[in-house]
């Protein structure tokens, strides 16, 4: 069967072993020096390894490979312990994979493997990056009392980086959702006041961020499964901005439900050049 999957450059992989133990469904070894996908059937093709390469020598592609099995990984993964498990069921969700998230669940009720929601939730406190869990933040923060007038930060939740982002998370839910090219924030001064204020954010390079593959399903997955009210789409005058939106644009058309969506063009020097909905 044609479906995606795990491609390593071998030119570039330096046998570093970095994208080893992020992982746990154990697809990858380091083989003669190199890191070598060892079988088609552990390897789900979501990229959880790509950004834990420090040589970017792994991406994704489509080609015929084995179907991935997901109660043969589980019967993997269950072996390296209960935070494992708690990571790879977060992988599954933050990628919308929910059938195999349910077959995992299932694998785990049929040998009584007990599942601890808690670890599951908090797995990131237990080995994975700590910067990928999701936290909310609290919306009523105080005043600064300082006297000097320094604006709050509208921020309410993390992670907002899209590879990193659940569609799951509690402050999407619902939500009116702004998908940000980074350097949106840094061009146009009152970027929280303006459009950060009472939404949840996702940020993204067009340019320079790679595993680009799973962003159209993130957001297909906020407007099906998070029921998001609104996506708008900031992006800057330059023509490398613009792929992001017309990802945006290629993922709610192929969502289920149907929300409205703006484009909002930013200039270098900070203003806003257009604002329509699309």
């Amino acid at each position: 069967m044609k479906r995606t999957i795990i491609h390593i450059d071998e030119e570039k992989c330096n046998g570093c072993g970095a994208c080893i133990p992020n992982c746990p469904e154990g697809a990858m070894q380091v083989v003669d020096s190199k890191a070598r996908l060892i079988s088609d059937l552990f390897c789900d093709g979501l990229g959880a390894c790509i950004g834990h390469c420090p040589q970017g020598a792994i991406s994704t592609e489509e080609r015929e490979a084995e179907a991935y099995d997901e109660k043969r990984v589980m019967a993997n993964i269950v072996k390296q312990g209960p935070n494992v498990v708690a990571a790879h069921l977060e992988h599954l969700k933050s990628h919308n994979q929910m059938k195999y998230y349910n077959e995992a669940r299932e694998y785990c009720h049929e040998k009584n493997i007990p599942l601890s929601e808690k670890k599951e939730e908090h797995m990131h406190e237990h080995g994975a990056c700590p910067g990928a869990a999701t936290r909310t933040i609290d919306k009523n923060r105080a005043a600064a009392k300082d006297g000097s007038g320094t604006r709050q930060s509208a921020l309410t939740h993390w992670p907002v980086q899209l590879h990193l982002m659940s569609p799951m998370a509690p402050a999407y839910q619902g939500a009116d959702v702004v998908l940000s090219a980074d350097c949106v924030a840094y061009a146009y001064g009152d970027f929280h006041k303006d459009w950060l204020k009472g939404k949840a954010l996702a940020i993204a390079c067009p340019k320079l961020d790679e595993g680009q593959e799973t962003w159209g399903e993130k957001i297909t997955a906020l407007i099906d499964h998070a029921n998001i009210n609104t996506l708008t789409v900031l992006t800057m005058e330059v023509p490398c901005c613009r792929g992001l939106l017309a990802m945006a644009q290629a993922a709610a058309k192929k969502a289920a439900r149907k929300i409205p969506v703006k484009s909002v063009v930013i200039s270098l020097d900070g203003a806003k050049l257009s604002e329509e909905w699309v």
